[in-house]
């Protein structure tokens, strides 16, 4: 006996098989960026940025540029919520950073 597909089947199918692989993209996306291995300080880019893992600890003799509050929860390239200790950061690629972190490249987040 053979078993026929339907064309309803093969609709329900695809339909099915839609909806459900966005939500897998985003899933492996988030699971990915949990990884990450934190930005070591002694890194080349990151002492040519001066960053620092805790942002009290900046020198701002050392870097003029830096002001109370800045860290990097509160910089446009933290690529995570500002309530999560750890993120990607566009500068620091295939890096985490701490979010109270700070480096010579921050900019306000919009």
């Amino acid at each position: 006996m053979q078993r026929r597909i339907s064309r309803r089947s093969i609709v329900k199918s695809g339909l099915i098989a839609g909806a459900v692989f966005p939500f897998s993209a985003i899933i492996s996306r988030a699971a990915t960026a949990a990884v990450l291995p934190p930005l070591d300080p002694s890194d080349p880019t990151a002492k040519a940025l001066g960053f620092v893992a805790d942002a009290s600890k900046v020198d701002a003799k050392t870097y003029p540029t830096f002001k109370p509050g800045q860290k990097c929860a509160t910089c446009a390239q933290f690529q995570g919520k500002p309530t999560d200790t750890t993120a990607a950061c566009t500068i620091f690629a295939g890096k985490s950073v701490p979010s109270g972190g700070w480096c010579q490249v921050w900019v306000q987040k919009a």
